[in-house]
């Protein structure tokens, strides 16, 4: 009786093993799943646990989101060609058993990319042509942070770039000739910061300026002012009033 559940169990993941979503086909034992071009917006969250090669390509997918393909430690190609991709979650590819060997990320709508999702896919042979990318410091970033294979990188062609010259380019060639976009933007953020400092220095001195001139009409103001007073009579002094006195009493006399 004890061994029942433990059956269960058992029968229950084989069951979960062996299911395919609704929207794919699931040829039996082969370990191939097909979901292609079903018109799918989200990844099926149901996909067989011992699959191998999954097709997810020519849909209309904008995110892959964190833990799409948890469980899949079997996973050795996963294609998910021609979508509307945007963007990539950083847990995008968790779980996965690390014998990924194929990601076809080609076709799609990607301008930019982390370093994130990709940490633990240190092998893996990742298709990137056909994306409007965005060549910046990032992008550059990226390029030394993945084991790309120089085909790969040949794929990345720079639809636009931080410098509209470099565009339509791709990223191998213009790195190989010594373009250095962190450099660019190291270059933009001291132009920026020089004319912040600038713009304060400015409204500092002007400030200035107007306080000493304030400064200065304020005192012209209150000097004209001190003219415009009448002068006080000047009163006698003791002696004066004295002599004055003498000079009465003589003419008296």
């Amino acid at each position: 009786m004890p061994a029942l559940p433990t059956l269960l169990f058992l029968m229950l993941g084989f069951q979960g093993s062996l299911l395919c979503p609704q929207s794919c086909d699931c040829p039996p034992e082969s370990g191939v799943v097909w979901c292609n071009r079903r018109d799918l917006v989200i990844i099926p969250f149901d996909i067989p646990r011992d699959t191998r090669v999954l097709y997810l390509d020519s849909n209309w997918i904008t995110h892959v989101p964190n833990g799409a393909f948890h469980g899949l430690k079997q996973l050795r190609e996963l294609h998910l060609a021609d979508n509307l991709i945007q963007s990539i979650a950083p847990g995008a590819f968790r779980g996965l058993g690390g014998g990924l060997r194929l990601l076809d990320l080609s076709g799609n709508q990607l301008q930019r990319m982390e370093v994130t999702p990709f940490i633990m896919l240190a092998w893996v042979r990742l298709e990137l042509y056909d994306n409007p990318w965005h060549c910046d410091c990032s992008m550059q970033e990226l390029m030394g942070a993945l084991p790309l294979d120089p085909e790969t990188v040949e794929d990345i062609v720079c639809v636009t770039a931080t410098w509209q010259e470099y565009a339509g380019k791709t990223l191998a060639h213009l790195l190989s000739s010594g373009i250095n976009f962190c450099l660019s933007q190291q270059r933009n953020t001291d132009l920026a910061m020089l004319l912040t400092m600038f713009c304060w220095f400015t409204v500092v001195i002007s400030y200035v300026v107007y306080y000493v001139r304030r400064n200065q009409a304020e005192s012209r103001r209150h000097l004209e002012y001190l003219k415009s007073l009448p002068l006080p009579s000047k009163q006698p002094s003791p002696e004066e009033e004295e002599a004055e006195e003498d000079d009465t009493l003589s003419t008296i006399l």
